[in-house]
């Protein structure tokens, strides 16, 4: 299947930039041994443990940061085919919460362990499923730690979410099955793909303007309205996709589920076109555009 390319100069300048800046802050060593993208992504998870270090006065764990500017992913890793992932399964009662956001999170850290085999196992599987539907180039560079959370049934509501200041991690609930695990791996490396387009482009969109979003049924500001015209439109292009080589309840499952999108997404073609008139930056309002237009003709 052919891939679709991600690359964009800006944010692979972001990545090396903030990466620089945060290993300077820590007082860090040489660089760990991964791509740009990889310690860009764990650097944040140093930086965010050091300060929660500093606030709590432990200094065994602000020295554990400092002396890991990878969050020790190096012992963590799970080989995929997209590269060495982190996959971690802490379980609810572990999940942060900060004054910053309301949304939970995990930090890596000197208590971490990886994921059980078999769900490191369903990441790996997950991750070769992405890439050979074409995201690749993604998922090497914006789902480089894979948080599973709550095992659930087929059917069953999946939450999945990122963060802006754990760039390259998603959190996710799964069923066990890697095919409905890559759509969401894929969903939320596009968020924290935008995320990192949108700043490393300068591109500030105006919470003034809204459109009517449907899938969450209510006007949102123009921001979230682009993600969602975004993330959506990449797992529809996934599902499409893979659907061929699905059977069984998976088959019959992401095949209502891109039905469904096909409809929700049909009602924003005119409000996308306006929306991307507020995205400053060419060659990242061609890529929405792209993206957009593709999922329509599915």
């Amino acid at each position: 299947m052919a891939a679709i390319d991600f690359a964009l100069a800006p944010v692979q300048d972001l990545h090396r930039d903030r990466t620089s800046r945060i290993h300077t802050v820590l007082q860090a060593g040489s660089a760990p041994a991964h791509g740009t993208a990889a310690v860009y992504c764990l650097a944040h998870h140093a930086l965010e443990g050091a300060e929660t270090a500093a606030r709590a006065r432990d200094t065994a764990a602000f020295d554990w940061y400092r002396a890991h500017p990878d969050a020790d992913a190096s012992t963590l890793s799970t080989p995929t085919v997209v590269g060495p992932r982190v996959v971690v399964s802490p379980g609810p009662d572990r999940l942060l919460r900060s004054p910053l956001s309301e949304t939970p999170y995990y930090l890596l850290g000197p208590g971490t362990s990886a994921a059980p085999e078999t769900e490191r196992e369903l990441a790996a599987a997950a991750y070769a499923l992405g890439a050979r539907a074409g995201f690749a180039g993604l998922l090497a560079d914006h789902a480089v730690v894979a948080c599973l959370l709550r095992r659930k049934n087929l059917g069953d509501t999946l939450i999945s979410w990122s963060i802006t200041r754990l760039p390259g991690t998603v959190f996710c609930d799964h069923v066990g099955d890697p095919a409905i695990l890559g759509r969401d791996l894929i969903h939320e490396a596009g968020h924290n793909w935008l995320n990192d387009a949108l700043t490393a482009t300068a591109c500030k969109i105006s919470d003034e303007t809204e459109f009517y979003s449907p899938w969450r049924k209510t006007s949102r500001p123009a921001f979230g309205f682009l993600h969602a015209c975004w993330a959506f439109p990449l797992t529809m292009i996934y599902t499409a996709r893979i659907l061929p080589d699905t059977d069984g309840p998976t088959h019959d499952f992401l095949a209502a589920y891109l039905e469904q999108q096909r409809g929700l997404l049909a009602t924003t073609a005119e409000d996308h076109t306006r929306a991307l008139a507020l995205v400053t930056h060419p060659g990242l309002r061609q890529r929405l555009h792209t993206i957009h237009d593709e999922a329509l003709t599915l």
